[in-house]
């Protein structure tokens, strides 16, 4: 544990998921998987169409309209949509089929081994401040057992725009009915969590499980008020 100012005693904490509370990099790519074979299966004309094709329609449709970037499954729903009508679909066929591939892609999404760490961790930490989760990802903190915890998990796309914009920040306060600064973020990212929590006013603790060297990270704009190297490292702090 390294801090970087004085850090507040938390009257509560917010949590992103995906990379803080679990490895969520090998979901992702059973994902992504998930959705080509169903592709392969089920629209056997997308053979002509390459990884990359998808990847750089997904990038077009970005430019296009960056709201998707707010909200991941509607921007991979878009995605297939557009890329089948490019195939020849018609648009309702289209658009029924981005909504099965959407819903198989889901299903693989929300299979996420969460360690039993985490859910000690989590455990601990609730019988003592409330908890929130805020997360720009679209698992289902339900269907992976860790929804209990939290009082209230925003979502982006549902719930506003993706972190460090202020949407879910200011309805976490909100919703906890605490002050900012008695508030502490904890994620992974320099950017999305750490940069996030510090621009809005809440104190930011960086979960870095990778060892990596926060003045090496060229995305490291904001100091973190604290930096984690484990979870259990947060019962210490509260």
């Amino acid at each position: 544990m390294q801090f970087y100012r004085n850090l507040q005693p938390p009257k509560a904490l917010t949590f992103d998921l995906d990379d803080t509370l679990y490895d969520n990099r090998p979901v992702i790519r059973r994902a992504e998987q998930a959705m080509h074979d169903w592709l392969a299966e089920h629209h056997p004309c997308s053979h002509t169409v390459e990884r990359a094709d998808w990847q750089r329609l997904k990038m077009a449709l970005a430019a296009e309209n960056p709201m998707l970037r707010h909200d991941v499954t509607r921007w991979r729903y878009e995605v297939l949509k557009a890329g089948l009508m490019q195939l020849g679909y018609p648009r309702e066929k289209a658009e029924q089929a981005a909504d099965e591939g959407v819903a198989r892609v889901l299903v693989v999404r929300n299979q996420v081994d969460v360690p039993d760490e985490t859910h000690r961790v989590l455990a601990t930490l609730a019988e003592k401040l409330p908890l929130l989760a805020i997360t720009n990802g679209n698992v289902d903190a339900d269907k992976i057992g860790l929804g209990g915890y939290f009082s209230r998990v925003l979502v982006a796309g549902r719930d506003g725009l993706s972190k460090p914009e202020p949407d879910m920040f200011e309805q976490a306060a909100t919703l906890l009915g605490l002050p900012t600064q008695d508030i502490l973020h904890v994620g992974d990212h320099l950017v999305t969590d750490v940069g996030g929590a510090k621009q809005n006013g809440f104190q930011a603790c960086w979960f870095n499980d990778q060892q990596r060297e926060l003045r090496r990270e060229p995305k490291a704009k904001w100091l973190p008020d604290v930096e984690i190297h484990t979870l259990s490292q947060l019962l210490a702090l509260v």
